[in-house]
């Protein structure tokens, strides 16, 4: 499906760019509130957004848009993209809406919106939005007592924090532990701190001093030697690192080193299979993860579901066939027995209180598998599509066949730019390289 405005996760690009601008983000706010717009009673409507400067233009604008299709808007201020999720249930709100760009610099800024149940707008809903910013504006407006109200709500932080809290399991708290949080000068700078003092933790904070262009910038997910150095000055038990919008999550264990998604979920899985909370008999990951952590739930009987990269495919297939643990290596890690989305806090307490009931340190609790050795190599071209020409589909069928059925071979295309993206993972190092290698040999060739 083509659409014109939407991305694979909502609407996204430069503040004031060719495509995000205040003008569009009132008419969103419109086409998406006469969406949402149902019953007799007062439609709602909630607001989240990061640090990013830009923010407040676009929250304006589309409080703007909602007030004028006759929805009232309650303003959340600075606020994860996964709380938002979880008070659009909460408040009984009829749509959420995330202003954030997630991991990317200051400049970008982007528009999620989830429906009341918390989960992210269905392609069809999506392009009925888009029609609707594309059709006569006029013909949408309320008017009178109809038109929409804003309420800016000051106890939506204490909300999240005290749902956070809860989800960690009954008689754990955090007392003893040391963390070192980052919260990437973004959406989590002020609830997760305090959550995570509130259960008994002494946490020393990065990236907890937003003004507005400093998000992501040389601190949390996306940059995490800025955590792993403060780790290890202060001696810290764990780093936590969150990203700009916190709905990802990195691990830095006692000595420095970065946990990716796939030991962490590994983590999780087994303690929620001894708790026998897991669902599914496995978990959910993306194709980009890592075959050591396929043996690894094989050996505990368990599977591993995978999906093509992107955190709602993840989700998709999760919903479908009944997993409640999934996530990509990248740090989006979805618990759907507490959110519809992935988030940074909420996963973090879950390997917190790991930590805190096997007292062992987090370097020997997240190595639950030797990983197989994996190469991935991105490949720009200029046009055409590479995928389709005779000489890389050879060179593909070669590869597969070289690495045989103990090994593993993705080659895609990204969805965001002219590259094609190709792993390779085998037990044999040496294998995998020319593999790789020979495929991107080929895909230069004709690019």
């Amino acid at each position: 499906m083509v659409r014109k405005y939407f991305g694979t996760d909502g609407i996204r690009g430069l503040a004031n760019g060719d495509k995000l601008t205040p003008e569009l983000a009132m008419k969103i706010g419109m086409a998406a509130g006469k969406k949402f717009v149902r019953g007799e009673h007062r439609n709602r409507v909630v607001i989240g957004k990061d640090t990013r400067r830009s923010g407040y233009m676009i929250e304006t604008a589309l409080t703007a848009g909602f007030t004028a299709v006759g929805m009232d808007v309650y303003l959340l201020g600075p606020m994860p993209t996964p709380a938002v999720a979880m008070l659009t249930r909460s408040l009984r709100a009829d749509l959420g809406v995330m202003i954030s760009a997630s991991h990317n610099p200051y400049d970008d800024n982007g528009i999620k919106l989830f429906r009341p149940d918390g989960y992210k707008l269905s392609d069809e809903v999506e392009a009925d939005i888009e029609r609707l910013i594309d059709g006569d504006s006029r013909s949408l407006l309320a008017h009178g007592m109809e038109i929409g109200r804003a309420h800016r709500d000051e106890e939506a932080r204490t909300r999240y924090i005290e749902y956070a809290k809860r989800t960690l399991p009954r008689n754990v708290d955090l007392s003893g532990l040391r963390v070192v949080l980052d919260c990437a000068n973004g959406a989590a700078y002020k609830v997760a701190p305090i959550a995570l003092w509130e259960l008994g933790a002494e946490v020393i904070t990065i990236g907890v001093e937003p003004d507005g262009y400093n998000i992501n910038h040389k601190v949390g997910s996306t940059a995490p030697d800025a955590v792993a150095a403060k780790v290890r000055e202060m001696r810290a038990d764990i780093g936590i690192a969150l990203d700009g919008d916190a709905d990802r999550v990195i691990i830095i264990d006692e000595k420095g080193n970065v946990v990716d998604g796939d030991q962490f979920m590994a983590v999780i899985a087994e303690s929620w299979m001894q708790r026998e909370m897991l669902q599914g008999g496995g978990i959910v990951a993306t194709v980009m993860s890592n075959l050591g952590l396929e043996r690894y739930l094989t050996s505990l009987g368990l599977t591993l579901e995978r999906t093509q990269v992107g955190d709602r495919y993840v989700l998709e297939a999760m919903r479908a066939k009944g997993f409640n643990v999934g996530g990509e290596q990248s740090g989006h890690i979805i618990l759907s027995d507490f959110t519809t989305t992935g988030d940074g806090l909420v996963a973090a307490l879950q390997l917190l209180a790991v930590l805190k009931q096997q007292e062992h340190p987090i370097s020997e609790i997240c190595a639950r598998f030797a990983k197989v050795p994996q190469l991935l190599r991105s490949v720009r071209f200029k046009a055409g599509k590479p995928l389709e020409h005779k000489q890389v589909i050879a060179a593909i069928a070669d590869g597969q066949a070289m690495l045989g059925q103990g090994g593993r071979l993705v080659v895609r295309a990204s969805g965001t730019e002219s590259v094609i993206r190709v792993m390779g993972e085998a037990d044999d190092a040496a294998l995998v390289t020319t593999v790789v290698s020979q495929i991107e040999a080929a895909i230069l060739q004709i690019a």
